[in-house]
């Protein structure tokens, strides 16, 4: 998006449940081993939130390691924004129920964003336009998936392919203090192909019912085959597009920073680029696909762990549910 005001970055967290589980479970359950799913996916373990551990749970303790990280208090945040796809209820929003759980007293507006494994990038945008407004100072982006509420765990297709986790990030007009600032974002989507990757039942379209649930259209279902052509395809055009626009070679490019699906998926988007894969932040073999907050997970363990330096570019590049597809480029700056 063309902006006038320059939007920054102030605080990062990323937070994820500390059971563990490793393939040994599914090779206890079903006929898989754990080098086909590490030869298929690059996934060894995910992180699972306990049945009383919720989207909004998960999103709250990741905001607060992002504003301990941006120095503020919650009440310093003028707008509130969660994206996912396992919000807490239909309504109200999450983003409500988390500025409950964080103790923010004032009226600051809040709102849910969905749109798949690309959410971030897209409440990116979001909140850049907000503050592009000049209403508001600091806006609070928070990515959260219970993924495992929606697993069907007799699906040996995909249940070994989804962990919970959150991300979480601090978004301002303000300089001080900053660790990066935002330079561009690029949304897309074919909602032509949405069907390949969708949750059938819930909705207006298909309401609860014994039928669906006896027919389990309440857990994700996916094409894989469709997902991964059009995931490959759409996160590489994205990724062209937004280097072009801004007049960018890949070379350039410290890390890209890949939505954390499949390792495979990840490599073909290396090989488009021509970039040995050790630009790519990757931790997908601990977490597992975390949905919306993943890009922004591997950020912050890159973050955390001392990987980046001042004037680094970063290139996220993310895939999600509805065939979106969305890439933003971020300089380090801290």
């Amino acid at each position: 998006m063309k902006q006038t005001k320059e939007i920054y970055i102030l605080g990062i967290g990323s937070y994820l449940p500390r059971r563990i589980l490793t393939n040994a479970y599914f090779e206890s359950r079903m006929d898989t081993t754990d080098e086909w799913i590490v030869s298929r996916t690059g996934i060894r373990e995910r992180h699972i939130a306990d049945d009383d551990e919720y989207t909004s749970d998960m999103a709250t303790e990741a905001a607060k390691i992002a504003l301990e990280d941006a120095k503020m208090s919650a009440q310093e945040i003028d707008c509130i924004l969660v994206c996912s796809v396992t919000f807490d209820m239909a309504f109200p929003a999450t983003a409500c129920i988390v500025q409950k759980k964080l103790g923010h007293s004032a009226s600051c507006p809040c709102m849910d964003i969905e749109a798949g494994c690309s959410g971030l990038i897209y409440s990116f945008e979001v909140a850049a336009g907000l503050l592009q407004l000049g209403h508001y100072k600091n806006i609070l982006v928070i990515a959260s998936d219970k993924l495992t509420s929606i697993t069907d765990w007799n699906d040996r297709a995909t249940c070994v392919l989804f962990g919970d986790g959150s991300s979480a990030f601090v978004l301002s007009t303000e300089k001080n203090g900053a660790k990066a600032l935002l330079v561009d974002t690029l949304l897309s989507a074919e909602g032509k192909d949405a069907e390949h990757l969708l949750q059938p039942a819930g909705g207006s379209a298909m309401p609860a019912s014994h039928e669906t649930v006896d027919k389990r259209l309440h857990f994700l279902h996916m094409n894989g085959r469709e997902v991964f052509k059009c995931a490959v395809r759409g996160m590489i055009a994205v990724l062209e597009k937004i280097l072009q626009r801004n007049q960018i070679q890949p070379s350039a490019i410290r890390y890209f920073i890949p939505h954390q699906a499949n390792l495979r998926i990840i490599e073909s988007i290396a090989d488009s680029v021509s970039m040995a894969m050790d630009r790519f932040i990757v931790v997908l073999q601990n977490t597992g696909n975390t949905s919306a907050g993943s890009s922004g997970i591997a950020l912050d363990h890159a973050y955390r762990g001392g990987k980046l330096a001042k004037d680094d570019l970063l290139a996220f590049v993310t895939f999600g549910g509805g065939m979106t597809c969305a890439s933003a480029i971020i300089r380090w700056i801290a």
